[in-house]
């Protein structure tokens, strides 16, 4: 366990509150007895509690990849404060007294061992190939009619908004939209619900009417485009149940299906032994989904590709749900799942193994860059141009300088093209007042992750710089 810092501590909390409690605990004393096993792959303890007797925890790193955390307390979130504080002893060095390790621990690590011998049994006789899941013929055949039936309702709703007018859209009439909209819960596609909440969520703004009414202009169009391929999609697979979903673009999950992961290692969207390098992270409340979302950028080093990971947060259960966070160290991943998706595919992974990146790991993002603007400029509006991608793609583009004039920064490239750099309306987190703070050496023959964002108004590419890549590290602007 000399891996185990107070930063290891940190990842396993579900939120900050939980780091806060998990701390004040050992500052307090709380603990009345802190022990460990005499290979050290078992931490135990008490901590006083609300009641008469103590809480008892545990964190065993029998198998350091997958450590097994318990306590005693009723606590729903988990690992619960006490064993936050177990490990934040251990990590500050507080003396733990070797022991035995307690009959109830070893008689549920034999049980685990049972169980793993088992799984191990059963994967040597199962064929190496996947096997493919059977489609349930009749129930395909139901939930694409329900779904076709769903989207004549929000048809219906769009066409009344679009006959009306926006102009006409008040607070009335938006509000007796927004009930009818919660109908759409009933169909199986709660991605149109999202995009149509999105819609009036915008409608209901109190931005100036001119903004609004531009940016509702463009949900308008998406739901349009989005209703329109569904009905063609949905309809194709009501008449050919046998029909696999679709895994080349994007639009299985603007309807709402959740892929799971043996669906995309059916279909081949694996990679083998990846390696990845977190370059900008954010966190943002999504109102249309209800949820918080962690989103953080990543550099596949062996394709060259700047991915994304999302974890959703239901508002209602954030509490009781570990958050994601800022990653520095460089992720080592056996099987990396990448879903449907375009420039910036979204990718998860169930195991990992982390290491300190060095300069080879920095020179190869570099080097991993888009080289010239043109060429960027090119791949994000072959992306924008299709109603249904992603409008704020990232790119890692090369640069020669960052230029400063009147205020405002460009990148330059090697053959001297110019890109605009702006903060964009959409992150709601400025980054460019930060260019200035960059040394001259970040400033010049380096690479930068940027967030495209076509401006309505002016017609142009707009850009934000969310990271510098050197060949030294990253420089966070966003995270």
């Amino acid at each position: 366990m000399n891996n185990l810092t107070e930063a290891y501590v940190d990842s396993l909390a579900l939120n900050a509150a939980a780091i806060k409690n998990g701390k004040d605990l050992v500052k307090k004393n709380s603990f009345q007895q802190l022990s460990h096993s005499e290979d050290h792959t078992l931490l135990f303890g008490e901590c006083k509690g609300s009641g008469k007797e103590p809480y008892r925890c545990s964190a065993d790193f029998l198998k350091p990849d997958s450590p097994v955390f318990r306590c005693s307390c009723p606590s729903r979130q988990f690992p619960c404060k006490h064993l936050l504080g177990l490990l934040y002893a251990y990590a500050a060095g507080k003396p733990f007294a070797p022991a035995e390790v307690p009959q109830e621990i070893a008689d549920k690590r034999e049980k685990a061992e049972k169980r793993e011998e088992k799984k191990r049994e059963s994967a040597a006789a199962e064929p190496t190939e996947p096997v493919k899941r059977k489609t349930n013929k009749s129930a395909s055949i139901k939930k694409a009619a329900a779904q076709l039936e769903g989207l004549a309702v929000a048809e219906k709703l769009l066409r009344s908004l679009v006959q009306a007018g926006l102009g006409s859209a008040d607070k009335k009439t938006v509000q007796l939209v927004a009930d009818q909209c919660k109908q759409l819960g009933n169909y199986y596609i709660p991605g149109v619900q999202t995009a149509f909440r999105g819609l009036l969520l915008d409608l209901q703004s109190k931005e100036d009417r001119e903004t609004v009414y531009t940016r509702a202009a463009g949900r308008m169009t998406l739901l349009h485009s989005l209703l329109k391929k569904s009905r063609e999609h949905l309809t194709a697979r009501r008449d050919n149940p046998d029909l696999p979903p679709d895994a080349e673009s994007t639009l299985e999950e603007a309807i709402g299906h959740a892929w799971q992961l043996a669906e995309l290692r059916e279909r081949g969207l694996t990679r083998r032994d990846s390696r990845l390098l977190q370059l900008a992270f954010r966190s943002y409340g999504d109102d249309a989904r209800g949820e918080f979302v962690d989103e953080g950028f990543w550099l596949e080093l062996g394709a060259g590709d700047v991915c994304v990971t999302r974890t959703y947060r239901p508002y209602r259960a954030a509490k009781h749900m570990k958050e994601d966070d800022s990653a520095f160290h460089l992720a080592s991943v056996d099987e990396l799942f990448v879903y449907p998706g375009e420039l910036n595919a979204r990718v998860r992974w169930e195991t990992q193994t982390f290491e300190q990146p060095d300069t080879a790991t920095f020179e190869s993002a570099r080097s991993a860059a888009v080289q010239s603007i043109p060429e960027a400029i090119k791949r994000v509006k072959g992306q924008i141009k299709n109603p249904l991608s992603d409008k704020h793609p990232a790119v890692l583009l090369a640069y020669s300088q960052i230029v400063e004039a009147n205020g405002s920064y460009a990148l330059k490239d090697i053959q001297g093209n110019l890109l605009a750099l702006a903060d964009l309306p959409c992150l709601q987190q400025p980054t460019t007042h930060l260019l200035p703070l960059l040394g001259n050496e970040d400033l010049n023959n380096q690479a930068a992750l940027l967030m495209f964002e076509h401006d309505l108004e002016s017609n142009r590419l707009m850009a934000q710089p969310l990271s510098i890549v050197s060949n030294n590290g990253v420089v966070r602007l966003l995270y």
